[in-house]
Parts: structure tokens; C-alpha cells; sequence
């Protein structure tokens, strides 16, 4: 690991895992289907990484978490505050928890 001089930039990465029961769900066709518009709503709207990360083979419970990275940690902040709100916003499954970091580097 190196040290960064004063006048590197910094990059600040926000990460985060939204845990969602989808009701009356009786197979892994139509979760697929519910979780790949969920990750592409959040990636057209906000230009995140986003993928499904666990809980792949249950068929009411879904996980997708996301990345993001920029140089200022309200951004990314604010950015993380707006995927969480716009997931549950949508209405496709109900969010049962979210979690979220942000990491300077």
C-alpha cells in the first residue's frame, strides 16, 4: 500500500445490500424476473453496479446489493439514500432491510 501525496484525489466508494420478501412468489422464473427489473431500474436511474447477491434460491426473498464510487462522500451519501428509497418506492417487493457502507480510499 502506498501513501497518497496532498495532492491525490481521494475516491469514496458507497456500497450497500437491500434484503426484499417477495409475497405470493411461487417460483424462481417470476423472482428472476421481479429481481432483474429491480437492478435494472436502479442501474438506468442511477449509473450504480447492482447485482443480485444472495438468497439466490429462495424464492420469496431476494438480496441485491450495489456499488458506487465518486470523489465526495455527501454525494455518494445522498446517492445511497436515494437507490434505498427509490427500491422501496417502487413497489415490486416489500424491503425487509438495507445495510450500507461507505469506504474512503
Amino acid at each position: 500500500m502506498t501513501k497518497r501525496s496532498s495532492a491525490q484525489a481521494h475516491m469514496v466508494v458507497g456500497i450497500g445490500v437491500l434484503t426484499f420478501q417477495i409475497h405470493d412468489c411461487r417460483s424462481l422464473k417470476t423472482k428472476r424476473s421481479i429481481v432483474k427489473t429491480i437492478i435494472h431500474q436502479i442501474q438506468n436511474n442511477f449509473n450504480a453496479s447492482v447485482a443480485e447477491v444472495g438468497a439466490n434460491d429462495i424464492h420469496q426473498r431476494a438480496q441485491i446489493g450495489f456499488a458506487l464510487a465518486g470523489s465526495d462522500h455527501q454525494v455518494i451519501n445522498a446517492k445511497i439514500d436515494k437507490i434505498i428509497n427509490f427500491a422501496e418506492d417502487l413497489g415490486l417487493a416489500q424491503m425487509i432491510d438495507s445495510e450500507m457502507e461507505i469506504i474512503h480510499l
